[in-house]
């Protein structure tokens, strides 16, 4: 996929942080990209910012990664607007941290169902386009997902799921036509685990860091697969 202009590009959890910075990357190349959200205010929002920096054109829809049939009327809306999918960036994704004692079963489920269910709703929903288009498919893990820590329980075993998910994903779907990475980024700039940014967060990195990774992966020559980036911040504060 060394040619971007033109291509289109689904990204889950668009409306802010990495997902945005990742659909502000790839309209900027050209393609066209529709972004997803629970929200519809937050969506409609983000398309219309998307929209002012073209060249490529955004929609937003309001869809939620919990639901397979949400996903799926997502890739129809796609299919129908554009006439075909050439990359899913499965991003959506939250945090709830709190030690074992703490964490409530709502809490549990949330994490699982979102961060990796969600993901495997959304690729479900997309497979069959990108078989036809010979595409690919790129989850947002974490670095979350090779490193534990105190408070991470649901959030790590979330990550260190999708990982290992994303990576048999790839062996599945690697024969058809459709290359599948994963990025597992560092500290980033965003909203996350309501966060606001500021200029004390100059060092970490921001989320059009991570679409640059993004656009670099769809670059690569295809006989070569970055089956799974790990980003981090080049220097973080001294400890």
């Amino acid at each position: 996929m060394e040619q971007l202009q033109g291509k289109i590009a689904l990204v889950t959890g668009g409306s802010k942080g990495i997902g945005l910075g990742i659909a502000e990357s790839l309209i900027k190349e050209g393609m066209n990209v529709a972004v997803t959200s629970r929200s519809k205010e937050a969506i409609d929002k983000a398309a219309a910012q998307l929209n002012q920096m073209g060249p490529g054109k955004a929609i937003g829809i309001a869809a939620d990664v919990r639901s397979l049939e949400a996903q799926q009327t997502s890739v129809e809306r796609i299919l129908q607007e554009w006439g075909a999918l050439d990359v899913l960036i499965a991003n959506a994704g939250l945090g709830h941290f709190a030690s074992i004692e703490d964490l409530t079963p709502t809490q549990w489920q949330d994490t699982m169902d979102t961060n990796l269910t969600g993901v495997f709703n959304s690729i479900k929903a997309s497979i069959p386009a990108l078989k036809d288009s010979k595409g690919y498919i790129i989850t947002v893990a974490s670095l979350a997902g090779t490193n534990f820590f105190a408070g991470g329980a649901a959030y790590n075993a979330s990550k260190f799921g999708l990982v290992g998910f994303t990576q048999a994903v790839m062996l599945d779907l690697r024969h058809d036509g459709v290359k599948v990475s994963t990025i597992m980024p560092g500290s980033v700039a965003t909203h996350f685990n309501d966060h606001t940014p500021s200029s004390a967060d100059a060092w970490k990195i921001q989320p059009e860091d991570i679409g640059q990774i993004v656009a670099g992966l769809l670059r690569m020559n295809p006989r070569t697969l970055p089956s799974k980036v790990e980003v981090r911040p080049s220097q973080p504060p001294r400890r």
